[in-house]
């Protein structure tokens, strides 16, 4: 066809009389920072002038092609997308639409899938193909969502699938071929190194954390197939070894870690968030963090005093031109000043955190300090506390006698008339223990400039729904060796001089532990690590026709990236993570002693309560539990939307499969089931808790643990680190020195000084800055956020009872949004907005853009 009658006939309808089926084509054309490729553009309309056009072809759900033995569904005649020639589009990125005319084949008849070729030389992002006026049919629509790259590219065709899921005994016989080779492509053989356009998934160790070739400062453990440092699998990439060490992959430049690989489809997510954290953290490693040694350097900082951490969010921090020009020349414009607000001035600018808005000293109190505890972020380690004194399940052959040396005495006087027996019967006790997690590593952390105690805090539920902090336990390994225990401190509580000061330390020290907590177990290892597996294994065995890829799949969505990004400036060796959170080089290492302890059935929220004691089952009660503490907002809103999760999960799975038979001969589900335990979370396959995957109720519990993982508990310990942690003293990550004794200056300082004091003793300054501009881009959500009960296209399946089911969900979530601002705004729940007057939305299922401490994404996008 002339370039001429393109032009004029754009439809390419021919004179044989043939019914056309038209169809539109809705795609993102390949963007550079935000903007069209020029150059490829250009090139690609020369290919499209030369007959190199993007083609396709449908292919039949209904009638098998013969020649192929009638293994293959028939394939249609090729059509090209219209108008590529003339269809300018705008200069940023977005979306274009093209229309596309079958010839109607009644041997091909109703299509489940089509192929497409891209012959163009660069690559493109495919949203939909919508089909009109199908015979039999009607309307017909393909939700893709993928890079397309050029056909030299691939050695298969691409072909995706129409909006209507199978398990795998009803696919359409036509289509059970292209079923399984796609599985097969998505496999790959594990073996190379991927390159962009790859969608292959596989697994692999946690052997890139360290960088043996720069010393052995940068020496990391491998983690994962060993029983010392067990851990759950990432996605392979298949980067050369190390030089030093051949079982350690090899590390990206900072100049090319923006391009780490992963499968191309798990790069793109959220557009503008994906940029916004890459360049992010980009910004940060590279300039941000020279910029800081810059300044520190030349004048080392510390702060004086509470004021001076204010002038952070009041002031700003000057940042050398220097530093600042090669901002503007590396990191696209409308980030930089979205990200770091520099708005042309030479200074690094924080938003006021929530702690602070509206009372700058009630994060100073005990009772917000206990507040946190069930509202703050990381709100599911407190329990109830069952015995006193409290005990170690250390092994004491190895660590000695670990029995808490809190007594009667340091409590009795503040139980409101109990006695410790008769609180421990009411379930007024509780406790935040961070003693067994750490106590392993604290004497080898402690040679390094951090100087950190594990603690025991116990706390007293009152008569209007708060606790109460009665006291705190530090302890230290003890000098003579691990075998003779610990040696502790207790501290109560104290409001004036020295002993004001140092009770208001004793918290510091407990904040500290609890965020490295935070960061480490409850945010890393519990989301992020946990999930991957998830997404690998979903994508290697089941079919994108899968009714539980199709239910999975959105909660998967950039897990992958941010992990890989994590991995190359986060938790990598000498990292930002090691830079600014206690644990330091140890970090991640820690964290795998702890995987060991893991369950997946408990990670389920009713368990996770019961485990704790901070639940008792009740079925009087909803949701079938009793929470111990009737105002704990975490568990309140969370135990809502699990149930709302609940019940979408086993509405959608009881419309797939109608018998525990079902699922047993799913032969895509069993294979994901068993990679999964066997390969993706393989250090831990032979635990008994594994589910069997027999039944439905077990493949609606699973999928209901994978979603609450992915979406409410991560936004729960996610979105809140920089409202609550963007205030160093409310939330340090590292304390500096032991408690000062008295006797020496340290101490005196407490009363002459006790800011300063204060704030000697946690993060400095340096360390704070790079922390919080790391905090503050992982607590924001992006304006293109796809939240929990929404998907990025209304037409992702074209059954109705699923629908319906969804519209439910979402219906509920919107109520549950009513009710937690309703609690929010009733005076006698008191620990739902607490002294510093911050009420708890971290679970209030959608939010705006920004920083805003509220929303729940689909998944763990950041």
């Amino acid at each position: 066809m002339s370039f001429l009658n393109k032009v004029v006939n754009p439809l390419g309808l021919g004179g044989n009389g043939k019914k056309k089926i038209k169809g539109e084509v809705v795609l993102m054309k390949s963007t550079v920072l935000g903007f069209n490729n020029f150059q490829s553009s250009v090139v690609d309309r020369v290919f499209e002038f030369l007959g190199n056009e993007i083609s396709l072809q449908l292919v039949s759900a209904v009638h098998s092609d013969s020649s192929a033995n009638g293994l293959k569904g028939k394939v249609g005649k090729a059509a090209s997308l219209e108008s590529w020639l003339i269809k300018l589009t705008s200069l940023t990125a977005g979306d274009s639409a093209y229309n596309v005319t079958f010839e109607w084949d009644e041997e091909v008849g109703v299509p489940g899938a089509f192929i497409i070729k891209n012959n163009h030389t660069t690559e493109f992002f495919l949203k939909t193909l919508t089909l009109q006026d199908v015979p039999g049919e009607g309307r017909v629509v393909f939700v893709c969502n993928s890079w397309v790259y050029p056909a030299g590219k691939y050695n298969y065709d691409r072909i995706f699938f129409r909006n209507q899921a199978f398990i795998p005994s009803e696919t359409p016989a036509p289509l059970v071929w292209y079923r399984e080779q796609e599985l097969i492509n998505l496999r790959g053989d594990g073996k190379g190194e991927r390159q962009e356009w790859d969608r292959v998934y596989d697994y692999d160790l946690y052997n890139d954390l360290g960088d043996p070739d720069q010393g052995s400062t940068y020496d990391r453990n491998i983690l994962g197939g060993s029983s010392e440092f067990p851990y759950p699998r990432r996605g392979r990439t298949g980067r050369a070894p190390t030089k030093t060490d051949p079982s350690s992959e090899s590390r990206l430049s900072f100049v090319s870690s923006l391009e780490v690989y992963v499968p191309r489809d798990e790069k793109f997510g959220h557009l503008k968030m994906t940029d916004f954290v890459a360049y992010g953290f980009k910004a940060i490693t590279q300039f941000i963090i020279p910029a800081l040694r810059m300044k520190f350097d030349r004048t080392p900082g510390e702060f004086d005093s509470f004021e001076d951490v204010h002038d952070m969010f009041e002031g700003g921090i000057q940042i050398p031109k220097s530093i600042l020009d090669g901002l503007s020349t590396n990191i696209p414009t409308p980030f930089l000043k979205e990200m770091f607000r520099t708005d042309g001035e030479q200074l690094l600018k924080f938003p006021l955190p929530h702690i602070i808005k509206d009372n700058k000293t009630g994060w100073r109190t005990d009772e917000e300090f206990a507040r946190e505890m069930l509202a703050g972020v990381n709100p599911h380690i407190i329990r109830v506390l069952q015995e006193f004194p409290p005990t170690s399940k250390l092994d004491p052959n190895v660590y000695g006698d670990h029995t808490s040396t809190i007594t009667e005495a340091h409590i009795k006087d503040n139980l409101e008339g109990f006695s410790i027996s008769e609180a421990l019967e009411n379930n007024r006790l509780f406790i935040l223990d961070h003693h067994d997690t750490f106590l392993p590593y604290s004497r080898r952390i402690n040679t390094t400039s951090t100087k950190i105690y594990v603690s025991r805090t116990i706390l007293f539920l009152k008569n209007d729904g708060t606790l109460k902090p009665l006291a705190i336990e530090l302890s230290l390994p003890h000098p003579d060796g691990d075998q003779f225990g610990a040696v502790s401190n207790v501290y109560t509580p104290a409001e004036h001089g020295a002993e004001g000061i140092i009770w208001q330390l004793a918290k510091a020290y407990v904040a500290v532990i609890d965020s490295g907590h935070h960061q480490l177990l409850s945010h890393w290892l519990n989301t992020h690590a946990v999930i991957e597996p998830f997404v690998i294994a979903t994508n290697r065995q089941l079919s994108a026709l899968h009714p539980i890829y199709k239910l999975l799949q959105p909660h998967y969505r950039d897990t992958m990236y941010i992990n890989a990004l994590a991995r190359q400036s986060l938790v990598n060796a000498g990292g930002i993570l090691e830079m600014v959170v206690f644990p330091g080089k140890f970090a991640l290492e820690n964290s795998a002693t702890i995987y060991k302890n893991w369950v997946l059935p408990e990670q389920a929220l009713p368990a996770d309560l019961l485990k704790r004691g901070m639940a008792v089952e009740d079925p009087s009660a909803p949701h079938g539990l009793r929470l111990l503490i009737e105002d704990y907002p975490y568990a309140v809103d969370g135990l809502e939307i699990w149930s709302a999760i609940k019940q979408w999960i086993s509405d959608y799975c009881s419309y797939y499969y109608k018998t525990d038979e079902a699922v047993q001969k799913d032969i895509e589900l069993q294979s994901w089931w068993k990679e999964l335990k066997e390969v993706g979370h393989g250090d831990l396959k032979d635990e008994p808790w594994w589910p069997k995957m027999q039944t439905r109720q077990e493949l609606i519990d699973t999928c209901s643990i994978v979603i609450w993982i992915a979406s409410p508990l991560h936004a729960a310990v996610n979105f809140g680190q920089y409202p609550f942690g963007g205030y160093l003293p409310n939330r340090p990550m590292i304390s500096r020195r032991f408690m000062p004794e008295k006797g020496t200056p340290d101490y005196d300082e407490l009363s002459s000084n006790p800011e300063l004091a204060f704030l000697k003793t946690v993060t400095a300054e340096f360390e704070t800055l790079v922390g919080v501009s790391l905090i503050e881009i992982l607590s924001r959500h992006a304006s293109d956020e796809i939240f929990l009960g929404q998907r990025d296209n209304p037409e992702w399946t074209s059954e109705e009872n699923p629908l319906k089911a969804f519209e439910r969900f979402g219906k509920k979530l919107s109520e549950i949004e009513e009710k937690i601002l309703s609690r929010n705004n009733d005076d006698k729940l008191k620990n739902r907005v607490g002294p510093a007057k911050f009420p708890y939305t971290l679970l209030h299922p959608t939010s705006e853009e920004g920083l805003t401490a509220k929303g729940i994404p689909n998944s763990i996008s950041i």
